[in-house]
């Protein structure tokens, strides 16, 4: 699961600065996704190891902020879109892409964790 992890903080890494550069580097808030992969990049890599515990510890971190940043992202979109006139469809965009990788994310993670239980690893 951490090479997975891996996968997934290059596209975000990717999506934060697509977002950044397609709005004219103006908007520093559209690192955010580049942000969060970068931190499950770095935990991501510390879950490469052979000691099971070390693994587990850095992927339920991972996961963790892969569901605070899920979160985190739809209160945004919800907040934007009922309190908000005028919507950038830019950064609307970006907010949907960004949570909908986080989600598959923790949903593949939470696959992993039960079958994981399962199968007695734990």
């Amino acid at each position: 699961m951490a090479k997975v992890t891996l996968v997934f903080a290059v596209l975000l890494i990717a999506l934060g600065l697509a977002g950044f550069l397609g709005t004219g580097s103006t908007h520093p808030t559209a690192l955010i996704p580049a942000g969060i992969g970068l931190l499950l990049g770095i935990f991501g890599l510390l879950a490469i190891t052979p000691h099971e515990n070390r693994r587990r510890l850095f992927m339920h971190i991972n996961v963790s902020i892969g569901l605070v940043g899920f979160l985190g992202t739809m209160a945004e979109i919800f907040r934007k879109m009922a309190f908000s006139k005028a919507v950038d469809l830019t950064a609307l965009g970006a907010k949907l892409v960004l949570a909908w990788l986080l989600l598959i994310y923790v949903a593949l993670c939470a696959r992993s964790f039960i079958a994981a239980r399962r199968t007695g690893k734990v």
